[in-house]
């Protein structure tokens, strides 16, 4: 499920929501309350969530965190 950042246009309040991608875009500014909301064009991040994944189902224990390794190496 994508994660898309919002701004608002009245009093620049920024905000993620975790949406479905056919789910319609959020208008109303949880701050100020005015429908002012806009999508912002961001680099995609998306949640891979439950089993099935790699990283939860397929790994061997010696192989956990491999990014965290590769980052804390640089």
């Amino acid at each position: 499920m994508p994660i898309y950042q919002y701004q608002c246009e009245n009093c620049g309040h920024e905000l993620e929501a975790l949406q479905k991608i056919s789910a319609e875009p959020l208008t109303e500014c949880p701050e100020c309350k005015e429908p002012r909301l806009v999508k912002q064009v961001t680099a995609p991040n998306f949640r891979l969530k439950g089993s099935g994944w790699y990283e939860t189902d397929f790994k061997t224990s010696n192989q956990k965190n491999l990014a965290n390794k590769d980052s804390s190496s640089s």
